[in-house]
């Protein structure tokens, strides 16, 4: 592309002052609207792929109790099973448009209850663990685009497909065996599972919820850094070619400062994309993680409620779920213009 015809796709969707321009507006209301459309495509979704489940929800919920046929058709009355399919999902699509999600059919509680009550012991899990392979795989990537072909560039791209490829619940109950129960001179060091020891206050309560924190994270960790690496490392690779990475070091700056303040800023667009991803993932949970650590969040939430099923509870998370991946890649969307304004003008 001449420089010419970059300084007018540039133009497009930004203005002179560096404020998004007018081509920056059509664009914002297209991802908006296809937003929109996956959320409402969401919610159809929800009702309908989990009543595909086997298993009638108020005979688990008596649990193998001798339950007259009038109890039964009373509970089903009381939960609005006893209605039409298309009554009940209308019901249901006009309660979550409202912020209602229902009732939890084994709690008996609203379930925007139960995920505002789960949702910051997944934050802090996920959160944790969401910086920590942010960092480490941006960090281990520049360096292994930079010296790419050497020692180091083989070992850590082996070890992050590795990683990459291993099953996350497999991984995490490997680390309970080796490092929670103790296996061979390797004593138990870290907890089994579950969040607090219980009884611990103040500063030890923190100890303790971090010792307990160790190996979900490190699991966490383990499988996640990969792909923000490998993604940093490939687009610095293909930055590393261009021309004015060149001319940067015929001025004479040192390659630290090249890499820097030159490579590195405009390699890390496709990490941007990827960081927004993830965060729709921090705030969705990871489900195999919780349920393996007896992690008291989303996740083991979701795995109670589908062995029910409870079918609020489940749908009312798979929305949120999908609800925070939707609108964290339009949030990447949108921000990525701001950094290339070319995509804008596409």
């Amino acid at each position: 592309m001449s420089e010419a015809v970059a300084g007018d796709v540039g133009k497009a969707a930004r203005t002179s002052d560096g404020s998004p321009g007018a081509g920056y507006l059509p664009y914002v209301a297209g991802k908006l609207g296809g937003a929109v459309v996956s959320l409402l495509a969401v919610l159809v979704t929800a009702f309908f792929l989990f009543r595909l489940i086997p298993g009638d929800p108020v005979k688990t919920m008596t649990g193998g109790r001798q339950v007259s046929a009038e109890q039964l058709a009373r509970y089903r009355e009381e939960f609005g099973l006893d209605l039409p399919v298309w009554r009940q999902f209308t019901d249901y699509c006009g309660k979550a448009l409202t912020g209602d999600l229902g009732t939890s059919y084994q709690f008996r509680a609203p379930v925007v209850d139960k995920i505002t009550e789960a949702l910051p012991n997944t934050l802090l899990l996920t959160g944790t663990a969401f910086v920590l392979y942010t960092v480490l795989g941006v960090a281990l990537g520049t360096r292994s685009a930079w010296r790419h072909g050497g020692l180091g560039d083989r070992f850590h791209t082996g070890l992050a497909l590795l990683l990459y490829s291993v099953p996350s619940f497999w991984l995490g109950l490997l680390l309970i065996i080796v490092f929670a129960v103790g296996a061979g001179p390797i004593p138990g060091l870290f907890p089994t599972g579950g969040m607090e020891t219980g009884g611990e206050e103040g500063f030890a309560y923190v100890l303790d919820v971090a010792h307990h924190l160790v190996l979900p994270v490190v699991t966490l960790v383990a499988v996640e850094y990969g792909q923000t690496l490998l993604v940093t490392r490939s687009a610095l690779l293909d930055e590393m070619g261009s021309d004015y990475l060149t001319t940067a070091r015929a001025k004479g700056l040192r390659d630290a400062v090249v890499r820097r303040r030159h490579a590195v800023p405009n390699a890390l667009l496709p990490t941007v994309t990827l960081v927004f991803v993830n965060l729709g993932r921090t705030v969705a949970g990871v489900i195999l993680v919780e349920t393996v650590f007896s992690w008291p969040g989303l996740g083991g939430l979701f795995y109670q409620a589908l062995s029910v099923p409870d079918l609020p509870l489940v749908q009312g998370l798979f929305l949120f779920f999908a609800s925070a991946v939707i609108v964290m890649n339009t949030l990447a969307d949108l921000v990525y213009p701001l950094l290339d304004p070319r995509v804008a003008a596409r």
